[in-house]
């Protein structure tokens, strides 16, 4: 199975079990009168559009180079997450000035106590939304995508909101009501961490940050271990989508002929691109010393 379908099979299972979930929850919290359950359910329906994204996303960026896109696409998936780390800043808004405004008019003070529904729900949803969080990432760790990734945090956050939500009703069951909108704001906070994390993640995509300096150094002990090689005089690398661009200046004997050179040259390359397959590129300029 290629990376395009087994981002699909789990943006599909992903939908699924969000819309009956943020339904049930909806159904609980509407029954149980709990506005933390309510605003979870919200959460989790927003869900379904942020994986719809990742969709599109992954179709767009799996497009082939083309006259006017001579390096490919990959960058498309970065600008994806950063819609989808919008789409939870939005949603983050929504929550939290629910919560506030329930505080300052005092409406929370008119809300019966929630009810064991919603207390069901609520751990229901943790467990759901965790083990979606597991299944994505690790889809997402298998073809390197970052879109997914934010898609595994989205299902994380819901997660955690419900561990928020699960506390708000219960303590207002036990007559505290006004932790249940307390409880609304602290998801709001919750939800704005994962999308500042995610949007972090896809500038740096965007704007060409290095590798990280493991690999970075894997790919020097690699260069310098190979033979004719007399120096590494320079090594850049830059993140593009989910791919790695590398160019590389080494250092090789002056008196070698130019096919040589080329030899040496075309076997640094042919290693940096067989030990680390996210390299999409490799270029390799030989000095002479």
């Amino acid at each position: 199975m290629n990376n395009k379908k087994i981002a699909y099979k789990i943006s599909a299972v992903s939908i699924i079990v969000n819309i009956v979930l943020s339904v049930f929850k909806l159904l609980a919290g509407v029954l149980a009168m709990s506005s933390a359950m309510i605003s979870d359910s919200i959460h989790s329906f927003s869900d379904v559009f942020s994986t719809i994204i990742v969709i599109v996303g992954i179709k767009a960026s799996s497009k082939e180079s083309d006259n006017t896109h001579r390096y490919g696409h990959e960058k498309l998936e970065s600008v994806a997450s950063m819609l989808l780390a919008i789409t939870l800043f939005i949603t983050s808004i929504g929550i939290g000035y629910s919560g506030v405004m329930n505080i300052i008019t005092g409406k929370y003070n008119n809300s019966p106590a929630p009810g064991m529904l919603a207390l069901i729900a609520a751990v229901f949803s943790i467990a759901v939304k965790e083990g979606m969080y597991h299944y994505t990432m690790f889809g997402a760790k298998k073809i390197n995508s970052s879109s997914l990734r934010a898609d595994a945090w989205h299902h994380r956050s819901d997660a955690l909101s419900s561990v928020a939500s699960l506390i708000g009703i219960g303590g207002a069951m036990l007559g505290l009501r006004i932790l249940d909108p307390i409880v609304s704001i602290l998801i709001c906070l919750v939800i704005i961490k994962a999308g500042v994390g995610i949007l972090k993640e896809s500038m740096d995509k965007l704007v060409d940050k290095s590798c990280d300096i493991e690999t970075i150094n894997k790919m020097e002990k690699i260069i310098l271990d190979t033979e004719g090689i007399v120096d590494l005089d320079d090594i850049k690398t830059r993140l593009f989508g989910n791919k790695i661009y590398v160019d590389i200046e080494i250092c090789a004997d002056g008196n070698l002929s130019l096919k040589d050179a080329h030899s040496i040259a075309e076997n640094i390359h042919d290693k940096i691109e067989k030990t680390f397959p996210d390299v999409k590129h490799c270029m390799v300029h030989v000095n002479p010393k």
